[in-house]
């Protein structure tokens, strides 16, 4: 029987602690989306800077990964398992850099996804180039992928263009890092942008639909989820980032904070005046985890 680490008084936000590749085969559930910040397979005893110090990149023992067989193998049996758990229209986002990222489209391509884009996200500020014997790595890519190459997917085109100044939106995002103010809980190694995963639900998911995160970390997707009223599922193997992510969803169930965050975010504070173009969700009383 699975027992939750967390889960919220709402039942919109659950988190498991546990291997994702154990725990996903475990339970019958669709979901609406995906999204996965899976090991970018960096830690290899690499330097940057960070605050104006020089740091080690290393991430943990979850981010060392083995030869190209290794990792192929990883991204086969973790993807195989996010497709069984997507609906029939269900879509995948998967970030990463060049370490990881093409193993991953690859593997997608083998198990059936259909690729819809790969997002570029640019980084305002990101951190310098010490050795200066190549250009700054100043982005990440962000593959988006629907389960069926002939089932239909959901796109938020209209809002979208809407939070986009009224121009189709381009597949190069022009986004900030992690924030001061993400941080107010702790900070995770790898921790995303709320700013990017909020864009990311809002263009492919409807308020009220179902989300899973494998590799949840501090559950940015989670916190971006709720604040866009959407419910929520991560898993993790680490107890320290699963206390992160339930302080962050504690924090913002005070109604002072959820505001103020909502406010801070760009996309959905331009687009207060454009939910009327999102669709409304199917109603879905009884549709819950089952467990």
């Amino acid at each position: 029987m699975i027992v939750p680490f967390f889960r919220s008084r709402d039942r919109s936000f659950t988190l498991l602690q546990g291997n994702t590749l154990e725990l996903l085969s475990k339970f019958e559930f669709k979901f609406d989306m995906i999204f996965a910040d899976p090991p970018y397979f960096l830690s290899n005893g690499g330097i940057s800077v960070q605050s104006g110090e020089i740091v080690c990149v290393d991430k943990g023992e979850w981010d060392k990964g083995g030869d190209s067989a290794y990792i192929d193998s990883f991204n086969k049996a973790w993807l195989s398992l996010c497709k069984d758990k997507l609906k029939e229209n269900g879509t995948i986002w998967i970030s990463g850099t060049y370490h990881n990222i093409f193993s991953v489209a690859d593997q997608l391509t083998k198990l059936g996804f259909k690729i819809l884009n790969v997002i570029t996200w640019a980084k305002t500020n990101p951190p310098p180039n010490i050795s200066c014997r190549y250009f700054t790595f100043s982005s990440e890519f962000i593959i988006w992928a629907r389960k069926s190459a002939k089932v239909p997917h959901f796109y938020n085109y209209q809002l979208m263009k809407q939070i986009n100044g009224g121009k189709q939106m381009t597949d190069v995002w022009t986004l900030p890092a992690i924030v001061r103010w993400e941080k107010s809980c702790g900070k995770h190694p790898t921790q995303k942008p709320l700013s990017l995963l909020s864009r990311i639900i809002m263009a492919s998911t409807r308020e009220g639909e179902w989300i899973l995160d494998p590799f949840t970390g501090s559950s940015t997707t989670g916190i971006a989820a709720c604040l866009l009223n959407r419910r929520f599922l991560g898993i993790d193997s680490e107890k320290e980032y699963l206390e992160l992510s339930k302080k962050r969803k504690l924090e913002i169930e005070d109604l002072s904070t959820y505001k103020l965050y909502r406010g801070k975010i760009k996309d959905i504070a331009s687009s207060e005046s454009a939910m009327s173009v999102n669709v409304a969700c199917e109603n879905q009383a009884g549709y819950d985890l089952p467990f």
